[in-house]
């Protein structure tokens, strides 16, 4: 199994029952493998990975780590759609994010090698972040309030010069976490 892969099983009924769905790399559409676009239980047995709630990658995005999740309030889910899934591309257990006031690297800059429950309490000035650059080793996770609550974002290795590199619906960003549960 490379750095990439991992396991990620999704079942049609709460508490791990019903028909199942073993994917072990990039899953673009649920429907094409023969399973519903619904999920109420999830086992990731390796790996951390992005979950959407629509097929090829689009939607609202939902990190798992390591763990059992027997019904969808467990990820953060609203509901049980869920339609495609990666794995977290992660390289090693460096983490390095920078975050920008202004699209294209501008405005206030602040660099973050840890999590960071309430970035206003650690400086930053304003309630949203408009580019970001993300080095070393490690995924990220963005979310939209404070103590890592609201709608959440994956970002990996790469520059990103407004929120819509990252899929954001907008640039309100209130906490950021690492992925650390991979393996």
């Amino acid at each position: 199994m490379s750095q990439y892969s991992g396991k990620i099983i999704f079942y049609e009924g709460k508490c791990f029952t019903g028909r199942k769905l073993e994917v072990f790399g990039d899953c673009d559409n649920f429907q094409d493998r023969g399973f519903m676009n619904r999920a109420n239980s999830i086992r990731v047995e390796t790996g951390a990975w992005i979950c959407y709630d629509h097929p090829d990658f689009k939607g609202q995005q939902y990190i798992l780590e390591r763990g059992e999740y027997p019904e969808f309030h467990r990820w953060n889910g609203h509901n049980d759609h869920l339609g495609s899934c990666k794995p977290v591309r992660m390289h090693g257990e460096r983490y390095r994010l920078e975050l920008f006031e202004g699209c294209n690297f501008t405005g206030q800059c602040m660099e973050l090698c840890e999590d960071c429950p309430f970035l206003q309490g650690r400086g930053w000035n304003k309630s949203c972040v408009n580019a970001m650059k993300v080095y070393g080793d490690g995924a990220w996770v963005l979310y939209e309030e404070p103590n890592y609550r609201g709608r959440m974002y994956i970002i990996e290795r790469g520059d990103y010069r407004s929120f819509n590199d990252w899929q954001a619906q907008s640039a309100n960003i209130q906490s950021v976490r690492r992925v650390v549960n991979f393996f």
